[in-house]
């Protein structure tokens, strides 16, 4: 899998929303994106990608898009 692929999946496992909504989805966007939801995908992206996130950047990541931008600063590269 790619590692868009990946960083998608983690998305739709954590939340189990389809793929498509991805693109413009924000924190609380989907009901099941709250406060324990985003310590959720924040572990699993973690645990995906071998890295640990900063509080900051835990903070910041309040959409995917966002997300892609904070994890290239992880060196997760979305080619």
């Amino acid at each position: 899998m790619s590692i868009l692929g990946s960083y998608k999946n983690c998305f739709v496992e954590t939340f189990g929303i389809q793929e498509d909504v991805l693109p413009n989805l924000e924190y609380q966007g989907v009901i099941e994106w709250d406060s324990v939801g985003h310590m959720t995908l924040i572990t699993v992206l973690e645990e995906c990608f071998d890295i640990e996130m900063d509080i900051d950047d835990i903070t910041e990541f309040s959409s995917f898009k966002v997300g892609m931008d904070i994890l290239a600063k992880y060196g997760v590269k979305f080619d």
